[in-house]
């Protein structure tokens, strides 16, 4: 059958955006660069113009010029399309992935709710409950042992104003422990006049 009816050709892959705007963008530089060289013969067209007097040679110069500068525009003409189309290409290409980012962002929302779901049916919410219930009442108990822990055994029971009475008169006794007045009573001896074994040294 292959023999009779030949093979088909085999379909070519859809081109790709990205490929086709490198391209765009090429061809417009290309452009560009005859652009450029058109500028640098204008510009010798003007400057020769510029110290030629008026008659035939410099209207031939000057038919040059004006055929170089219409070449110009249409090439500027192709670059403003060229650089249109690359830039439309560029937001559908844009446009085109911001679509495959929400789209695999939906996804991966989906996968990670499925996830979830699964991981919270291995969750009891009474068990959890029944635990901070235990919880508290352990803490509890706790309170407990340290309060029994920390009693006093055989204090005597002592009345408040006792205690008041007694703080009274131990301030007292520092407040006259404090006391220096009786230090002016006591006179110091006044200072000998002569020298110790004066007399003796004059009788001798």
């Amino acid at each position: 059958m292959n023999r009779l009816f030949g093979r088909g050709k085999p379909k070519e892959p859809p081109p790709n955006l990205n490929d086709v705007i490198q391209g765009v963008d090429s061809r417009a530089d290309s452009v560009d660069k005859k652009i450029a060289r058109l500028d640098a013969e204008l510009k010798k067209y003007k400057d020769q113009m510029a110290k030629m007097r008026e008659g035939p040679a410099k209207n031939n110069v000057k038919q040059k010029a004006l055929r170089v500068l219409k070449q110009k525009k249409m090439y500027e003409s192709q670059v403003d399309n060229l650089r249109q189309q690359a830039f439309n290409m560029e937001q559908a290409n844009f446009a085109t992935q911001s679509l495959k980012d929400t789209q695999a962002t939906v996804v991966a929302m989906k996968a990670g709710v499925k996830t979830m779901q699964k991981e919270f049916k291995k969750i009891n919410i009474d068990q959890i409950e029944d635990l901070q219930d235990e919880m508290a009442d352990m803490l509890d108990m706790h309170e407990e042992v340290q309060e029994a822990l920390g009693r006093t055994y055989g204090m005597p029971e002592i009345d408040d104003d006792e205690l008041q009475a007694e703080l009274d008169a131990l301030g007292d006794e520092i407040a006259l422990d404090d006391d220096t007045s009786y230090l002016d009573e006591v006179k110091a001896p006044a200072a000998p006049s002569k020298e110790p074994g004066a007399d003796s040294v004059r009788n001798k």
